[in-house]
């Protein structure tokens, strides 16, 4: 990932407008900034979210609050709990994701 033409800035993340992305069961709420090719977003899923398709993008995710479940296409599972991360190259390791009781993440990809 390569930052450039990024100046010094700070989000209040509770005045960017959400947006709804319905999975296969529950929703995820997206809070978005695009600073070039770098998407960071700030995103709660809902109790009982399941993703609706596997995800192929890499990522930098942080848990900063619930319980997060990833499901990698060959099997693995990993849980992650507030203060985890995990990363991940674009076009490895498909993966998707679930939250029975909700989750809220910071993600840049």
């Amino acid at each position: 990932m390569q930052m450039s033409g990024i100046p010094f800035g700070t989000t209040d993340w509770a005045n960017v407008e959400p947006s709804a992305h319905a999975g296969d069961a529950g929703v995820a709420t997206w809070r978005t900034r695009q600073f070039g090719d770098i998407r960071v977003r700030l995103v709660d899923y809902s109790a009982g979210y399941v993703a609706d398709h596997w995800c192929e993008k890499g990522h930098i995710l942080l848990c900063l609050e619930g319980q997060l479940d990833t499901e990698l296409a060959d099997g693995r599972k990993f849980t992650l709990t507030p203060g985890m991360s995990y990363q991940v190259a674009d076009g490895t390791d498909a993966h998707r994701s679930r939250s029975e009781k909700g989750a809220r993440l910071f993600i840049v990809d």
